[in-house]
């Protein structure tokens, strides 16, 4: 389901991978942890199309074009981008869902007793002002968004953080019931997310190392 093969990326005049290669399988769920900085949300912004490697190849479902392998994920990023659009708008992104859907992902995300309290509802327009939503409301916009996409794969970075202790338990419970049957790759620094994951990675010094039966790391190879 996702490739990654030789895979180098440079920001900002800094090598962030060098040589980097990654395989994970159909429905697979793979949690990533590593300290702050170390590449992680680059490695999910990679594997999403957003940003394109200066070596190497990515694959996604047997697409490598980025523009076609953004069509085929869902990600939450850590920092969510919304528009000044309706709440609604930002969940759809344009396409058409039905409304019973729409509620069911608005339930699942948290967001639906805060809609309730809106003059609008799900149709108040956030215009200029999206950014005086809180954190946390912000976040369950976009896994609202991720969720309603439905894509086969799933990629979640920090997704919980803006969130508060019950939201964050609530959402993840979520989350894990959305991606029963989808591939996961799911950034955070909090282990303890991770429980009943097939894989656990660790990104450190632009290499992903991998735990085995053991909880000893060694790279991660093709």
């Amino acid at each position: 389901m996702i490739e990654l093969k030789n895979v180098a990326f440079t920001y900002q005049e800094k090598i962030v991978f060098q040589e980097l290669s990654l395989k994970v399988e159909k429905g697979q769920k793979v949690g990533i942890v590593g300290e702050s900085g170390c590449g992680k949300s680059t490695l999910l912004r990679l594997i999403a199309g957003l940003y394109r490697p200066a070596e190497g190849g990515v694959t996604v479902d047997g697409e490598n074009d980025p523009e076609k392998i953004s069509q085929k994920v869902s990600i939450v990023l850590q920092t969510p981008m919304l528009l000044p659009l309706t709440i609604r708008e930002n969940i759809t992104m344009g396409h058409a869902f039905s409304e019973e859907w729409i509620r069911q992902v608005c339930a699942a995300s948290n967001l639906t007793k805060w809609i309730e309290t809106l003059p609008n509802g799900i149709d108040t327009y956030l215009g200029d002002r999206a950014d005086e939503l809180s954190g946390g409301q912000a976040q369950r916009i976009a896994i609202a968004r991720a969720m309603c996409k439905n894509a086969q794969v799933l990629l979640l970075d920090e997704p919980t953080s803006a969130l508060d202790g019950e939201n964050a338990a609530a959402v993840l419970e979520a989350l894990d019931h959305f991606g029963e049957d989808k591939t996961v790759l799911h950034v955070t620094h909090r282990p303890e997310h991770l429980v009943g994951y097939d894989r656990i990675l660790r990104m450190e010094g632009g290499k992903l190392l991998e735990a085995n039966a053991s909880c000893a790391w060694r790279a991660v190879s093709l």
